[in-house]
């Protein structure tokens, strides 16, 4: 069973390498990934790293958690399941619709109406 940590707080210098060399003093790492800007493809400050066992990854967040790397107390602690993202909106086969809040937009409330 493998476990995945999130790392945040991170300054921008900080690569894939030297993320993995570091969480690597405490046991075997399965992967190392800092995430990047997709429009500047500068580092967005947080990564992960998945380690192959979860007494690794313990003893990786209690060794580092609140450290300090260049400066910055990193935060270092067990990654959290993605969660679903809802749609805000737009096209679907039932089609167009602009919100589903029911208080935004032009509601009753005459010229212009409604609340914003």
């Amino acid at each position: 069973m493998s476990s995945k940590i999130y790392v945040g707080n991170l300054p921008y210098s900080v690569t894939d390498h030297h993320l993995r060399s570091n969480f690597a003093e405490f046991g075997d790492v399965s992967s190392a990934k800092i995430m990047m800007d997709r429009d500047t493809g500068r580092s967005k400050g947080f990564g992960f790293v998945e380690m192959s066992s979860a007494a690794f990854a313990q003893a990786a967040i209690a060794a580092l958690h609140g450290m300090s790397v260049e400066g910055r107390a990193i935060v270092v602690t067990m990654a959290r399941p993605r969660e679903d993202r809802q749609q805000s909106g737009g096209y679907s086969s039932t089609g167009y619709t602009a919100t589903k809040r029911s208080d935004v937009g032009y509601g009753s409330g005459g010229y212009g109406g409604g609340r914003y």
